[in-house]
């Protein structure tokens, strides 16, 4: 199995487990002399096996991601960097939005505003950030559909 599809279907066991979580919860109660709509012990049965194929998924893929290098650094590594690529992009974006936002003065007497900080030079930097996540991510991505799980 390629690390992709395990990928896939740890999603799928996910969203599943959250289904179960609801249907579990309306199903926790009824009106006295009625029967709830589905058996809440059969959807335990059912979330235990989902939990335990998680589990399994969730350790084969940790397992490959650590154990798996590209350019010596493990998948885990470049996930990590991937992860702290887009929010050090985003804290940027939005630091670049508040040092580019224009104060439009009505007349000459009121405070003039300037940004802190020259905002294209930063911008192309987070530029540069933006084309090395993409980069990360391709990685990533190829890595995902070419491992196979271990």
């Amino acid at each position: 199995m390629k690390l992709a599809t395990a990928l896939s279907e740890r999603s799928d066991i996910q969203s599943k487990i959250n289904e179960i979580s609801i249907r579990l919860n309306n199903n926790a109660k009824v009106q006295d002399g009625d029967a709830p709509a589905e058996n809440p012990f059969e959807l335990i049965k059912e979330l235990d096996s989902l939990t335990e194929r998680l589990e399994e998924l969730m350790t084969r893929i940790n397992l490959t991601n650590s154990t798996t290098l590209y350019d010596g650094k493990s998948i885990t590594a470049l996930l990590s960097r991937r992860d702290c690529l887009k929010k050090k992009i985003d804290v940027m974006r939005n630091f670049l939005d508040c040092a580019s936002d224009r104060v439009n003065r009505m007349t000459r007497t009121e405070i003039k505003i300037i940004s802190t900080v020259p905002v294209a030079d930063i911008q192309k930097t987070v530029d540069s950030l933006s084309k090395e996540l993409r980069n990360v991510d391709e990685k990533i991505q190829e890595l995902n559909w070419t491992t196979e799980l271990k």
